[in-house]
């Protein structure tokens, strides 16, 4: 059981898909995180959208060149998704058993992926999605940290254990931010943490000053 069924019970697939239609009907931006990871990757490059449900940031990516594979462990979510968008790769994987045949130049967990997972996998979680994060490429993450961000009543861990999770698994924090259009972390309640596998922080400085 995750938090998410915990939470929620079985969630419906157009339910959700309707709440973010709704919301773009009503002038939202509801593609922030697809505009924060078109800024980290480069054009076309190979993306993992881990958790996807719907579909929703995966298929906008798509729609922006990127070359996309959704995973979800909920068979309702993903079936909605390939009706979407037949031609995304979607594949239906528990996370923390997580085995793809390839690597990523960004594995993205939105929309509380990693809080809603069941209590105690969460390191485990971390090295599977770390091990499809190809060399110098990055894992982007948005975490809610107390019960206005989480369908919770209290937030089950914090940045300094998250951080450490992403660390053991071979992933170097290189950026945090408190919203997916990059207003800078103080603090908050809500966090953009972008972790890098295989480069320190000063190589990917001047890796990205040269371009």
């Amino acid at each position: 059981m995750t938090r998410w069924t915990d939470a929620v019970g079985e969630a419906s697939a157009e339910r959700y898909a309707e709440r973010f239609t709704a919301l773009a009907a009503s002038g939202a931006d509801v593609h922030g995180e697809a505009s924060f990871c078109e800024q980290l990757a480069p054009p076309g490059a190979h993306v993992l959208d881990a958790g996807c449900g719907t579909g929703r940031v995966a298929i906008e990516l798509s729609r922006r060149g990127f070359r996309c594979v959704g995973v979800d462990v909920d068979s309702s979510m993903i079936s909605h998704a390939r009706r979407a968008a037949p031609d995304i790769s979607w594949v239906e994987q528990d996370l923390t058993t997580l085995h793809l045949p390839e690597r990523f130049d960004l594995v993205l967990a939105v929309g509380n992926v990693i809080p809603l997972l069941a209590p105690g996998t969460e390191a485990a979680t971390l090295v599977q999605l770390a091990a499809h994060v190809d060399d110098g490429g990055v894992l982007v993450t948005g975490l809610g940290l107390d019960p206005a961000h989480l369908p919770l009543e209290s937030a089950p861990f914090g940045l300094v254990e998250y951080d450490a999770w992403c660390e053991q698994a071979g992933l170097l924090l290189v950026d945090r931010f408190a919203t997916w259009d990059r207003q800078p972390y103080g603090g908050g309640c809500y966090a953009v943490s972008v972790h890098h596998r295989g480069m320190a922080a000063s190589d990917i400085s001047n890796r990205d000053s040269t371009h």
